[in-house]
């Protein structure tokens, strides 16, 4: 009986310890489902269909103004345009619930170099499923979402750019495959 009891303590105790060790950790979403597809007008009051980049890559952020945590985010954001536009990598910054009088400003104010989209109404951010922003969402060439993460670092990024192995560790694999 003592054993039992002993042994119903240490696996409710190793419950409690893995609970408490992964509890508020952040793992980013990782899947692929298909997006949907949306019209929103840019600052410049040009109309903007999503599917008209199916083909490419694209990297959506979903922000406001007002938000500081999307500030914080922005000098990481155009640092990953600066290092994939080139390589065919779609950046859009969508703004929520805001004018586009205050969106362009914002978006000069901070020298955004990629299209930047209003979503007045928040109607995208909902279909979404926006819970909080920033949030960021990543779309592979066939229009499908493969990933959904609060910080620019979390996007799984090799699923579209594979990261090319050096010759050093190809050989070390090879020798642990023999």
């Amino acid at each position: 009986m003592n054993k039992k009891i002993l042994l119903l303590f240490f696996t409710i105790l190793l419950i409690c310890i893995s609970f408490a060790l992964s509890f508020g950790e952040y793992r980013p979403s990782v899947f692929s489902i298909p997006a949907p597809d949306f019209s929103l007008y840019d600052i410049q009051g040009k109309m903007f269909k999503l599917s008209s980049q199916k083909g490419n890559p694209v990297v959506m952020f979903f922000g406001t103004t007002w938000c500081p945590a999307c500030r914080g985010e922005m000098p990481f954001y155009k640092a990953l345009y600066e290092k994939y536009a080139q390589r065919g990598l779609k950046f859009f910054y969508i703004d929520i619930n805001e004018s586009s009088k205050k969106v362009a400003h914002f978006a000069k104010e901070n020298s955004f170099p990629y299209i930047v989209l209003l979503d007045s109404d928040g109607s995208v951010a909902n279909d979404y499923n926006i819970m909080g922003v920033p949030t960021l969402i990543l779309m592979d060439k066939q229009g499908n979402i493969i990933g959904i993460s609060h910080r620019t670092v979390d996007l799984p990024l090799d699923k579209i750019f594979p990261v090319k192995e050096s010759k050093k560790e190809s050989n070390r694999k090879v020798k642990q495959a023999k």
